[in-house]
């Protein structure tokens, strides 16, 4: 017990959660060794085996707390539907947004091993990170889907928009300079007059993994969640009409 209330050591049990702090400090010698042990085959792997080990040890608490919580997941489900994505959150999705989830948060910082167990860490001690998780997982899917849109079908989302400028800005702009730099869909004679814009109403054609890479290098985990927390605290946050959006393009909407 001397040991642990040692300044050094106690620095180290107070960054803990108070839960935490208390459950360590009250085990006995036998249960400690298991702890210690635990401790050092972390330390002694390489960070992909650290991945991989949090992966299956953090995501079935999170997987219940977001099974458990039916309101939160049953929104979620409804918005899809709404925006006719056929994404089912089954639990193997979960399981995969879950991974997907900390990983992207770890590649946006500095030293990635150690981000990648921060944030696993946050989504076992917060409980209502699986919250942010579910407006991850929609607004993920809603980015999907803009990837996979025409640039007319985009301008004709936007157009329903209240703010078009912010949502062309912070999500059309970004898909458009992705689908650019990586010659998914190239623009030419864009600034010809009479040019007949082919490249406008071309669906673009993207592999799951590619699109996956592509929304990854393009946003941010926090502007994923703030979309898709945005559509579940606000029914009409953003407006849809699949039939507009989706009709067949005109020669009016080609000709520019």
């Amino acid at each position: 017990m001397a040991a642990i209330n040692d300044s050094q050591n106690q620095e180290i049990i107070e960054a803990l959660p108070p839960e935490a702090q208390q459950w360590l400090v009250g085990l006995p010698w036998v249960q400690r060794r298991y702890v210690l042990s635990l401790c050092h085959v972390m330390c002694a792997t390489s960070p992909e085996e650290q991945a991989k080990f949090l992966d299956d040890y953090t995501a079935d608490g999170m997987v219940s707390r977001i099974i458990h919580d039916k309101d939160t997941q049953q929104r979620v489900a409804s918005h899809l539907r709404r925006f006719r994505i056929e994404t089912q959150l089954t639990e193997k999705v979960l399981r995969r947004y879950i991974r997907q989830f900390y990983m992207h948060s770890a590649q946006t910082r500095q030293h990635q091993s150690k981000a990648y167990l921060e944030s696993a860490m946050q989504l076992m001690v917060n409980g209502q990170e699986h919250n942010r998780v579910l407006g991850y997982i929609l607004g993920f899917e809603l980015l999907v889907l803009l990837f996979k849109m025409s640039w007319e079908q985009h301008e004709r989302f936007y157009c329903l928009q209240p703010n078009q400028e912010d949502f062309f800005n912070l999500y059309i702009r970004p898909v458009q300079r992705a689908h650019r730099l990586n010659g998914v869909i190239v623009p030419k004679d864009e600034n010809r007059f009479f040019a007949r814009r082919d490249y406008f109403v071309r669906r673009p054609k993207l592999k799951p993994g590619q699109t996956v890479a592509l929304i990854m290098a393009s946003f941010a985990p926090r502007q994923i969640s703030q979309l898709g927390g945005m559509v579940m605290r606000h029914q009409n946050a953003l407006q849809f009409d699949y039939a507009h959006i989706f009709q067949q393009h005109s020669d009016a909407a080609i000709f520019n």
